[in-house]
């Protein structure tokens, strides 16, 4: 399955986004949900590596999504955490060790190293490290760690190769943790966007957010598009979600003290009024997957983690973020048969094809081969001229 899926993934790229005439690119590329690489290529490779963002653009990813964190001398680096442990061999660096230390993150006590506890020089001397246990290991050491600079020139690079925008999907983490450090993320992204040519409102960016106040900041700085996300900590038994801290609401509404946004958590803004609230200041929502399709508990069920949860019917989300006039992202899709529930039968497709049929506008996948694949095959279901662009049956022209 998995050769399949990569050789069709590689026809995909060159079906869907090439014909596509460079003046046409990003209109074309909108009316199809997005696949945007999640960390890159990160079922693969190890995460926010050059290597991991690389492969996701030759599997057919439209973005690739570097999360930020901020060095002690102020570089934005291509991290899913300030905390770096679990990513980078740093533990490895005896001339390191004395930098471990326990650190409060979101109100979270965390043991660890801390990228602001580093230059940039001294990122220099790490490799990244895959995060899941049970994905390839056999990458680990090989790659350093990205700036954001390098990740947007390297989205640059290969679009050319590919004829082809290649988009980055920008996630500033943890802004009030860096705040307080003095090392607010907000402008250094827009810097790096502006040194980059991509400031702009056409350009081929995202910037998304857990927290509220910092995509209100940057609402008022700069015209790229901006996404609230929306996050939970676990599913109950029944279906619902589960908002423990620190996944209970977004950090600043915790750290205001406000007695107004303590009483929210994240669901509040999968309310009408909530959605209503953000297109305010964002363009769309990136909310957890399972605020649209859920799980519970399956008597029956068998197999390792979600593979013994049934799906549930999915929520109205999309539809009413639609009619706020949001767009909407959904994360995390994997496929691994652990993070699949019984209902998909072991095969990720036909997750994909579910969140497609339900209206989606882009997903975050860790594997964009077989995001890009399903994409296709949703096209052929649903477009019936899309089957003879598909095969070079049509004229050019037809197909842009």
């Amino acid at each position: 399955m998995r050769s399949f899926l990569f050789g069709l993934a590689v026809a995909c790229a060159a079906a869907v986004a090439a014909p596509a005439a460079m003046a046409h690119d990003h209109r074309s590329r909108t009316e199809s949900p997005l696949v945007i690489g999640h960390r890159g290529a990160s079922g693969y490779l190890p995460e926010h590596t050059l290597e991991s963002y690389a492969l996701a653009i030759e599997l057919g990813a439209d973005y690739i999504e570097p999360d930020v964190v901020a060095t002690r001398d102020g570089h934005l680096i291509a991290r899913h955490e300030p905390n770096i442990t679990n990513t980078t061999d740093v533990a490895s660096h005896p001339e390191f060790a004395s930098r471990r230390r326990t650190a409060v993150v979101d109100g979270a006590t965390e043991e660890g190293f801390f990228a602001s506890d580093f230059t940039l020089a001294e990122i220099r001397t790490l490799r990244a490290k895959q995060a899941f246990a049970d994905r390839p290991q056999q990458f680990n050491g090989q790659f350093g760690i990205a700036t954001l600079d390098e990740v947007i020139a390297l989205a640059k690079r290969k679009g050319r190769e590919a004829n082809r925008t290649v988009g980055v999907y920008i996630e500033t983490k943890h802004p009030t943790y860096h705040q307080k450090l003095g090392l607010p993320l907000e402008q250094r992204v827009l810097n790096a966007l502006t040194r980059a040519g991509w400031n702009y409102r056409e350009a081929p960016v995202f910037i998304q957010s857990f927290e509220q106040a910092n995509l209100k900041q940057l609402n008022k700085l700069t015209r790229v598009k901006l996404v609230q996300l929306i996050d939970a900590n676990d599913v109950n038994a029944d279906g619902s979600l589960d908002f423990t801290a620190p996944y209970d609401r977004p950090y600043d509404w915790t750290a205001s003290g406000d007695p107004a946004l303590l009483a929210r958590t994240f669901a509040y803004l999968t309310t009408d009024a909530g959605l209503r609230e953000v297109r305010t200041y964002a363009d769309g929502i990136g909310p957890w997957k399972r605020y649209i399709v859920s799980t519970a508990a399956n008597p029956n069920g068998t197999g390792p983690g979600e593979a013994k949860l049934k799906l549930l019917p999915p929520t109205d989300l999309i539809a009413r973020a639609h009619q706020a006039g949001l767009i909407v992202h959904a994360y995390t899709f994997r496929n691994e048969q652990s993070r699949l529930p019984a209902d998909y039968a072991g095969n990720p497709v036909n997750e994909y094809l579910q969140y497609f049929a339900l209206g989606i506008d882009g997903l975050f996948s860790d594997f964009a081969d077989t995001a890009v694949a399903a994409r296709v095959l949703h096209k052929l279901k649903t477009d019936p001229k899309f089957g003879d662009c598909f095969t070079g049956e049509a004229r050019a022209w037809q197909c842009d």
